[in-house]
């Protein structure tokens, strides 16, 4: 079996080994480790590959909280330290600037941390029925697969939904069609938990009331999904109130439907916001841009600073749903809302917009590069990017800084998925 020193992490938490000139990227392995591997994948450049023996081993290293780590593809890093994982995804985030901008920010913002487990208010749990492996299966998918690992419990959830599990297990098998409901999605929000079952065949009046009752046993709120999107519906208790999270340092309440977007993790986008604020510094008078608005999440934050916010979004769904939040925070007069796809944004369809003082920018992984390249006077004399892909982050920053005369004032990261090699990031940007 060959053997190799390990030299660092990459981007998505494996160790980075160089054998015969060859990159050597192998799942398991830390910083400073002599690992044996076992290839999986081979390429004249790189190769795939998982630890086989540990020969000597990172002072970093600790043994997984997850039984099912290491089979269950939800989390990469449970192997290292808590504090050296957000090290190691600050560096993702510099080694990105650089190598694809070539830039560096002037200060290096501290990591926003908070609790490395039981934080995940969203997920998609598959379901399957392999009676091979003792009948119905209910997580997350196996690493590298599409197999459904068999799971019992879980770190990064929270604690009630972890412990539902196996209970659903038993749920579904106990259903007339547990070989047509392929998936189960969470959301939990302040002060209620919704389970969002997609089904694909009408269920039975047993089936029902099998539901009902688990509903009413484990206090869930169930809605049934039949098709796309918009045939999420609300199953029982019909007198459930609808799904809120709440922004506290700025006195906001935003309410959502369960298969909406929202953060994973609500600790960490309480200070996310609270720190895009601080960085922005939204006045009275002041006209800001919310790019990528959702249903609210920073355009209300902007708002109860008294400034007038411009909040676009590509959903009318989410449009909708953002105007609604608004006017329940009475900010209505203070956040307007436009659809607009921003992905194909022009200089002309952003100069119609009208001038921007300040512009907050939060796009998905694909990153925001028709809009930053559309930039042109007046420009907005600040914009804040919160971005969830290092990678499109750096290169929205090469356009702005060395197309538009931008600096890029500080940068760091938020640890938004604990155990998880995703690293979430903000940016300042100035003129």
């Amino acid at each position: 079996m060959p053997e190799a020193i390990v030299e660092s992490l990459d981007h998505e938490g494996r160790g980075v080994a160089h054998v015969d000139g060859k990159a050597i990227f192998i799942e398991g392995a830390l910083p400073g480790e002599r690992v044996e591997y076992s290839s999986y994948r081979r390429k004249p450049k790189f190769e795939k590959a998982t630890v086989v023996a540990i020969h000597r081993e990172s002072s970093q290293r600790v043994s997984p909280l997850c039984p099912h780590f290491g089979v269950c593809g939800g989390c990469s890093m449970q192997h290292l330290e808590a504090g050296a994982q957000v090290a190691a995804k600050q560096r993702v985030l510099e080694d990105a600037l650089w190598h694809i901008s070539r830039l560096k920010p002037e200060t290096v913002f501290p990591p926003i941390g908070g609790p490395d487990w039981g934080y995940r208010r969203r997920a998609r749990l598959s379901v399957r029925m392999v009676p091979k492996k003792g009948g119905v299966l209910v997580g997350f998918h196996e690493r590298r697969s599409s197999y459904v690992a068999d799971m019992l419990t879980c770190k990064v959830l929270p604690e009630k939904i972890a412990a539902l599990l196996p209970v659903l297990r038993d749920l579904v098998s106990a259903m007339s069609i547990p070989d047509r409901l392929p998936q189960i999605e969470v959301a939990v929000a302040d002060d209620q938990t919704v389970l969002v079952l997609r089904i694909l065949e009408q269920l039975s009046t047993a089936d029902e009331g099998l539901l009902r009752a688990f509903a009413d046993t484990h206090g869930v709120v169930l809605y049934l999904q039949t098709g796309g999107p918009a045939t999420v519906a609300q199953f029982y208790p019909l007198a459930a109130r609808p799904l809120s999270y709440t922004l506290p340092d700025f006195g906001v309440t935003l309410q959502f439907q369960p298969t909406d977007f929202t953060q994973v993790n609500f600790g960490i986008n309480r200070v996310l916001v609270r720190r895009a604020m601080g960085l922005l510094e939204p006045h009275p008078g002041e006209r800001i841009a919310d790019m990528f608005c959702g249903l609210g999440n920073f355009t209300l934050p902007i708002a109860s600073h008294g400034a007038l916010v411009v909040g676009v979004e590509g959903s009318q769904t989410l449009v909708d749903r953002a105007h609604a939040n608004a006017a329940l925070n009475g900010l209505d007069k203070l956040a307007e809302f436009q659809v607009a796809n921003l992905f194909e944004v022009t200089a002309e369809s952003l100069a119609a917009l009208g001038p921007f003082d300040k512009m907050l920018i939060d796009p998905p992984r694909e990153g925001a590069l028709a809009l930053v390249t559309a930039l042109a006077e007046p420009y907005p004399q600040r914009i804040v990017y919160v971005a969830c892909s290092p990678a499109t982050l750096a290169r929205d920053a090469g356009v702005l800084v060395n197309q538009h005369g931008y600096r890029l004032r500080g940068a760091g990261i938020g640890n938004m998925f604990p155990q998880t090699s995703h690293v979430e990031s903000i940016a300042l940007f100035e003129r």
